[in-house]
């Protein structure tokens, strides 16, 4: 991968967030990536752990030097504290910490919180202001809400793997996360639109985020075509259910993806591919037509796309202002030019791990240069860091309780 933009650059930099306090109660995935987003942006972020074995993802594999690179990715640039929720000393240290919260994020079943007594509606009689973010399979109410769930069960559920795939084949997964990250970027959405409606009321509230409903949520163009007349969408590959010619289509050495979504376009592809007769035969007159006779018109384009390595097509699609692109891997999008420039990947030097990669969230504010990346903390190294400058404890009083595992 290219060199990138280290946590060494841009130390004095401040987000659009500096200023607003985040506790991140999560674990895994969605949670902990709604309050990386958070982090991005300046705000000061600290995870709470048990004490002991800390998030689940600690554990995953791989590893750099016992230190899990998933986790690392996830936590980047927050504080780490431990606190045993289950102890009476535990809760009552998280009840001062929120005294001096903005936002808490947590992803517990729901009922769980309100066994350890850190549902919102004890935490908002601790301080009202709070925005407290709750992410979970399938929301705090309904039917479901009792469910646990994972990625997997919530994209068989939420639609996704249903159109995903090739005719004849198999509901697929799409190839990541997605239902915990989007429901991480919803978590984020939310608790800024309730911060800023705070500045307005004065009063926090709770925002409760499903996975379930947020994969629903991207299924846009299904479900524009299912709500107007109860059209089921099918599996159709790399095909758009929509527009066409919008596709992969083999080369000499690899594929080339083409997204001609109008009539103007594809009179430049006609052009560009010498078949201008095209433009006049009536299956192709309209971008409806072209897409009830993808099939015809999909065999005329691959006897062009054949005779060219990928590289030489899109170049000459390019120059044509036809939209189309290579298939990159992940490698060859992080090498890539554009990534090198946008800085979406940087680096940061963890205290155990060593230098680290730090996805870096990608919005770009004309205002801000984006913030240097930070680290992922080790399992409670800022514990008494925290509480000293927060509570005022002294390190007599940390250690007590350190001793009696309540931190």
């Amino acid at each position: 991968m290219k060199s990138t933009v280290t946590s060494e650059n841009n130390a004095d930099q401040k987000g659009p967030l500096s200023g607003v306090k985040v506790l991140d109660l999560s674990r895994v995935l969605a949670g902990p990536l709604c309050g990386a987003l958070l982090g991005d942006l300046g705000a000061e972020v600290t995870k709470v752990e048990m004490p002991g074995a800390g998030d689940d993802s600690r554990h995953f594999a791989p590893h750099i030097n016992g230190e899990s690179s998933y986790f690392m990715m996830l936590n980047r640039g927050k504080r780490g504290i431990t606190l045993n929720l289950k102890s009476d000393e535990g809760r009552d240290l998280l009840h001062r910490l929120v005294r001096d919260t903005d936002i808490l994020i947590e992803n517990y079943r729901p009922g769980v919180t309100a066994r350890l007594g850190i549902d919102y509606d004890t935490l908002a009689a601790v301080n009202p202001r709070l925005v407290y973010v709750s992410i979970s399979g399938f929301g705090q109410t309904g039917p479901l809400a009792h469910r646990p769930a994972y990625d997997h069960i919530i994209q068989a559920m939420g639609g996704i793997m249903s159109l995903t795939g090739w005719p004849g084949t198999g509901p697929t997964r799409v190839g990541e996360s997605i239902g915990d990250v989007v429901a991480g970027m919803y978590g984020s959405y939310g608790a800024l639109a309730a911060l800023r409606q705070r500045d307005v009321t004065g009063h926090g509230q709770h925002v409760d985020v499903a996975m379930l409903d947020s994969v629903l949520s991207l299924l846009v163009v299904s479900l524009s075509q299912f709500t107007a007349d109860g059209t089921e969408p099918e599996r159709i590959g790399n095909r758009h259910p929509v527009s066409a010619p919008m596709d992969s289509f083999p080369a000499r050495d690899g594929q080339v993806v083409l997204a001609v979504a109008n009539d103007a376009l594809f009179a430049r592809l006609c052009k560009e591919t010498g078949m201008p007769e095209l433009l006049d035969d009536p299956r192709f007159a309209t971008d409806a037509q072209r897409a009830r006779h993808h099939a015809e018109l999909r065999v005329l384009i691959e006897n062009w796309t054949r005779g060219l390595t990928v590289d030489e097509a899109v170049n000459r699609l390019e120059a044509a202002g036809v939209p189309a692109g290579p298939i990159w891997s992940l490698k060859e999008a992080l090498d890539s030019d554009h990534a090198r420039q946008r800085q979406l990947l940087g680096t940061a030097r963890h205290p155990v791990a060593g230098e680290v990669a730090v996805m870096r969230q990608p919005v770009r504010f004309s205002g801000a240069q984006p913030a240097a990346p930070a680290p992922a903390p080790v399992l409670g190294q800022h514990t008494d860091e925290v509480l000293a400058a927060a509570l005022g404890l002294s390190p007599d009083e940390i250690a007590g309780l350190r001793a009696r595992g309540a931190i």
